[in-house]
């Protein structure tokens, strides 16, 4: 462990504490009408706080010195925002209602929490307390578990967050084995996601239940790519003659069950499904293959999500509650701060446009295009990989058998063959977390916690960081202890900038379509050259 590693975890441990102390002065407390206690020292200490955290993660964004240095130093910045008050959001208490109106005996699909009478209605955000809930019946009934074991306010409040632990934990163990499978540092991918800010602050402190969805799908995914050990070869291996043939239902139908209760958490988990399809085939896919091994895992997670329904009673009602998520509007969801900027013009010249509900069904339409087109190219890329080297022939392998040059071809041989299969994984593990971060772009809303959904996939499958994590370092700064979300302060300079990136992001895009399109200037020269030599 070098100078800068230790620098960079005293800092953040620092930073960690700091966001403690700004969570005791001002916290998102029960009392949602008394105004923060600290005043300015909880402000400070929340940016001096969010600033060093944010800066020590930075700095060893391209690894730890070691995994269990990343896990020790993760945990040791998490203590001080476990204890703590919940931060950045009041969501818990949302959460907390949900669960009573459930364990009351009642629908927290058909109806809203003030409606219902909850206790601790006060405590909730004003935005949500007329809003049914948004998250599936295992979440709900995970929350009444809560309210009825935790007694009281605080008592659920503190299962709530041991159980955002839990989810947070169960991802952490997964980390180094999905690493490993898509061939990227688990030092790295280890530190990206459990030293990220966002992670202590808002799934930890927050409690937010963001954490228990991604617990439950990176076990899924970990089972889907991990490579077996000596036992489960024995298993898992397919007979003579048979490549590719059918995955124990021992293997797929866990791996689908754990998928479908992570939607049935967090609709957002839905995304994963088709890319983990993939992942459930053996060998090279198509479409037999797909319906065969996907078609079982889709039994699982189908099965996993409609018994829950039907066991909690609590049917699909969740569905409809997702449409309320975007009541709020702000300039953290691209398509929204379109939509915003657009009022504001039209504004200026006596108009009204309402165009925020246009845009955001116009990024819907995008996103719902360009989810198929990123498994269709996944798909094809799985289809007509790279071409393997070329073996020797077999006369002249015999002959060589015994030199030492023939066991290094062999070995060579056998390396190429596992890192394709590396590159596969990487190749669907990437697709999911891109799939994941047009999801968050998309979304009529974004709040910080959401980047933490494709940051846990592509920790684990990206070769290229900078592209993620600078946006979730910045995400880290748009909420203040209390929940008061930056957005809501600079709704004008925050639509400008916003759609200002937006256009920025289009140009390079259509510039980087452009440059693949033409051959670079080496091969036209190439091509050139070839040319005159046939003529002459």
């Amino acid at each position: 462990m070098g100078a800068r590693d230790r620098v960079a975890r005293y800092v953040g441990l620092g930073g960690a504490v700091l966001l403690a102390v700004a969570g005791y002065l001002g916290g998102a407390l029960p009392d949602a009408g008394t105004a923060p206690d600290g005043g300015p020292l909880t402000v400070t200490s929340w940016l001096l706080g969010t600033t060093a955290m944010v800066g020590a993660w930075w700095a060893l964004r391209a690894g730890a010195p070691s995994t269990r240095w990343a896990y020790v130093t993760a945990g040791g910045w998490a203590l001080p925002l476990l204890v703590t008050a919940p931060l950045g959001s009041r969501d818990v208490y949302s959460y907390a209602c949900q669960g009573w109106i459930y364990a009351d005996g009642g629908d927290p699909y058909a109806i809203g929490v003030a409606a219902a009478g909850c206790p601790w209605v006060e405590a909730v955000a004003p935005v949500w307390r007329d809003t049914p809930a948004p998250y599936g019946p295992l979440f709900v009934l995970l929350a009444a578990l809560a309210v009825v074991l935790g007694g009281g306010l605080v008592g659920t409040v503190v299962l709530l967050r041991l159980l955002a632990l839990a989810g947070v934990l169960a991802a952490a163990a997964c980390l180094p084995g999905l690493a490993r499978a898509a061939g990227v540092p688990p030092r790295r991918a280890t530190w990206l996601l459990l030293a990220c800010p966002l992670v202590g602050v808002h799934l930890v402190a927050g409690a937010h239940n963001d954490a228990v969805m991604l617990g439950l799908l990176l076990p899924a995914l970990l089972i889907l790519v991990h490579p077996p050990g000596r036992l489960g070869s024995l298993i898992l291996a397919d007979p003579p003659g048979r490549v590719g043939s059918l995955r124990p239902v021992g293997v797929l139908l866990p791996a689908g069950v754990l998928l479908g209760l992570a939607v049935s958490v967090k609709a957002i988990a839905v995304v994963v499904l088709p890319f983990a399809a993939l992942a459930a085939v053996r060998g090279r896919p198509g479409v037999r293959t797909l319906l065969r091994d996907g078609g079982l895992l889709a039994v699982g997670a189908v099965g996993g999500l409609l018994v829950l329904s039907l066991l909690t009673g609590l049917g699909l009602g969740w569905l409809g509650g997702l449409g309320r998520s975007g009541d709020t509007v702000q300039w953290t969801s691209p398509p929204t701060a379109v939509g915003m900027l657009i009022d504001y013009v039209g504004e200026l010249f006596a108009r009204h446009p309402h165009a925020v509900p246009l845009t955001r069904i116009t990024a819907l339409l995008l996103l719902s295009t360009l989810l198929p087109l990123l498994f269709h190219h996944t798909y094809r890329t799985l289809r007509h990989p790279p071409p393997p080297p070329t073996a020797p022939h077999p006369d002249a392998l015999i002959m060589r058998l015994a030199s030492r040059q023939a066991l290094t071809g062999a070995a060579n041989l056998m390396i190429n063959a596992s890192e394709a299969e590396v590159g596969r994984r990487r190749v669907v593990l990437r697709g999911a977390g891109v799939g994941l971060v047009a999801t968050v772009v998309l979304a009529p809303v974004f709040h910080p916690w959401y980047a933490t959904w494709p940051l846990a996939v592509l920790a684990v499958a990206a070769t290229r960081t900078a592209w993620f994590v600078l946006p979730c370092a910045l995400a880290s700064f748009l909420a203040l202890p209390d929940g008061t979300n930056l957005a809501r302060l600079t709704k004008a300079p925050g639509a400008i900038t916003m759609t200002a990136l937006v256009l920025a992001a289009l140009v390079w895009a259509l510039s980087r379509r452009q440059s693949w399109r033409s051959p670079p200037p080496t091969a036209r020269r190439r091509c050139a050259a070839t040319r005159s030599s046939t003529e002459s």
